[in-house]
């Protein structure tokens, strides 16, 4: 469970925050590497949001889930900022644990940008703090993987079922003998 109170201070988070671009550039990079090389390309040159929407949600979503990994871990606005991202990957060609890899690319992102820091500032103890807030995003983001798979195989129950209604239907329709109803009796029993 997630606890809103828990905050995070120190020098860390300052260099945290200094660093938040260059930060999410690297996250969203590491996330594009988890792609095809051709649906990488098209996420990474296309920069128009309307042509883009998959790079658009991943980008606007992962800043909001930074934001929240450095102030609040509010489990209500994480959920919000995990739910888009989530939704495109459960859908996708990937693996749950591949579905839900872009999380822990989050600490790589950090490692590359900011190992420096943390091992001449001696900031390790800090570091682990930081990381069990992506390990905790990390199970969060499973809870919501699993809602976003169980709706697509209730959406797929429920497609197979009206697709055998309707065989079922056109067969009566095509070769079965149907029993004459009250209003069928009158023209059957007539003289052509």
């Amino acid at each position: 469970m997630i606890d809103s109170a828990d905050r995070v201070t120190g020098k860390l988070k300052d260099f945290l925050l200094q660093k938040k671009s260059p930060l999410l550039r690297r996250w969203f990079d590491l996330i594009l590497g988890t792609y095809p090389p051709d649906t990488r390309k098209f996420l990474e040159s296309q920069k128009n949001p309307f042509a883009n929407p998959v790079g658009a949600t991943i980008l606007k979503a992962i800043g909001g889930l930074y934001d929240e990994w450095l102030e609040g871990m509010d489990p209500g606005k994480i959920s919000s900022f995990l739910d888009p991202i989530v939704r495109i990957r459960a859908v996708q060609d990937f693996s749950p644990s591949q579905a839900l890899a872009f999380i822990p690319l989050l600490k790589q992102a950090v490692k590359d940008e900011l190992a420096g820091a943390i091992a001449e500032n001696q900031l390790y103890e800090e570091w682990w703090e930081w990381g069990l807030r992506i390990d905790r995003l990390t199970l969060q983001a499973f809870d919501k993987y699993m809602e976003c798979r169980a709706k697509v195989y209730e959406i797929r129950v429920n497609e197979w079922k009206n697709r055998s209604a309707k065989i079922l239907e056109l067969i009566n329709f095509t070769g079965e003998k149907k029993e004459p109803g009250p209003d069928r009796q009158e023209s059957i029993d007539q003289p052509k």
